[in-house]
């Protein structure tokens, strides 16, 4: 459909923001406020009010009270999709200063949940009030829900036949004889005159199908810049471990280690628990992961961080290299959100690169793939590491 002149003055009117932009036109109704829902927040200094409403200039006001906040929130709900909204919140936070008024639980339950939410709250958990905490609870319950909803069941589907081909055995008891995979592994043989196929090798399934196969920790670094990422960790950390044949542990460190494993049944506990911001030492993780694996050649060591260490960098090495040796299946991510590779170590990436570890971001929907090929021990699709550090 052709644009009209009108209508293209119109958008160049909402984008530019102000009656000197040359388009001569003056926004009324709905344009105009959500000119003015566009104004609070980017343009002119923090202590102007916008006149966008009457046609004017666009001038920030948000001012500093939670009520306009909270009606300015409800405004850019009603003309903006979610996905923008959250982008407008975040950059408030940032420009503004929202993130004093989220103590405030008229102000919080106006909202729209996003990650980038949770991890503020995180970050603030501690200055809530009493009166704001089961409201933040409830706002990160709902993020943790979604999430949930959309990643588990691909997550569990994906993983379990992971498990279920690195599980299989090529010489079972006639019980354990998997007939459907054994027919389709040598229908090759099939002879037509006796209308039957020889079965070369029989597929079977493991005898104890509920046994735990794999150890999974993941080491999540909870420095500021990784909240996504911390978000995201404690979802999956969380349907992992409802997975039988997983044994899942969760350890989130700065400077210091905390190990979350206990309370995994609930990532919304597993979020409040963590302490976003500090230093980070990654040598002190990796030490205690190291000393909770007990079958290193059924282990998966995913560490998730942008790899700035304030700790011994050549011991990091050493320990990851050790964890290599003996059979660890070693995974690096430099993020575990959808918002793509964050500013991160490029020398320490490039030496895991060398010890056989590509470091590279990953997104929420890839992660199941990942995981998938190191349970069955197979290289990472290299769709998936594009980008990587490879190393010399």
């Amino acid at each position: 459909m052709t644009t009209t002149t009108d209508e293209r003055l119109r958008r160049w009117r909402l984008v530019l923001g102000g009656e000197a932009d040359g388009t001569g036109r003056t926004l009324r109704g709905r344009d105009a406020a959500m000119d003015g829902a566009l104004a609070a927040l980017y343009r002119g200094a923090p202590e102007e009010t916008g006149r966008s409403a009457r046609g004017g200039r666009r001038g920030a006001g948000l001012g500093g009270s939670a009520p306009q906040v909270a009606r300015w929130l409800g405004d850019i709900r009603s003309y903006f999709p979610s996905t923008v909204v959250q982008v407008m919140q975040q950059d408030a936070i940032t420009r503004l200063g929202l993130d004093r008024l989220l103590l405030e639980p008229e102000m919080l339950a106006a909202v729209e949940p996003d990650v980038h939410l949770v991890g503020t709250l995180l970050s603030l958990r501690h200055a809530l009030p009493e009166t704001t905490r089961e409201t933040a609870r409830a706002v990160v319950g709902r993020v943790v829900a979604d999430l949930e909803r959309r990643l588990a069941d691909r997550t569990r589907a994906t993983l379990g036949g992971a498990l279920d081909r690195s599980a299989r055995v090529n010489r079972p008891r006639h019980r354990d004889i998997d007939w459907d995979r054994t027919l389709r592994a040598n229908l090759r043989n099939y002879l037509p005159e006796h209308g039957s196929v020889v079965p070369e090798r029989l597929v079977g399934h493991a005898r104890a199908r509920r046994a735990v196969r794999k150890d999974v920790i993941l080491c999540v670094d909870q420095s500021g810049s990784m909240a996504p990422s911390v978000v995201h960790s404690a979802v999956f950390g969380a349907v992992l471990a409802s997975m039988r044949t997983l044994d899942t542990r969760l350890v989130v460190f700065d400077t210091s280690v905390v190990d979350l494993t206990e309370q995994l049944t609930d990532p919304v506990d597993v979020l409040f628990a963590t302490r976003l911001g500090g230093g980070t030492d990654i040598n002190r993780a990796l030490a205690y992961c190291q000393s909770r694996i007990t079958r290193p050649a059924e282990t998966v060591v995913v560490l998730i961080s942008d790899l700035y260490e304030g700790g011994i960098r050549d011991e990091m090495l050493r320990r990851v290299a050790a964890m290599k040796a003996a059979g660890v299946q070693f995974v690096a991510l430099l993020a575990l959100s959808d918002e793509g590779a964050p500013a991160y170590d490029h020398a320490h990436a490039a030496a895991l690169a060398a010890l056989g570890a590509p470091a590279f971001a990953c997104t929420p929907d890839a992660f199941p793939e990942i995981m998938a090929a190191a349970i069955e021990k197979r290289p990472i699709p290299r769709h998936l590491i594009k980008g990587a550090d490879q190393g010399a």
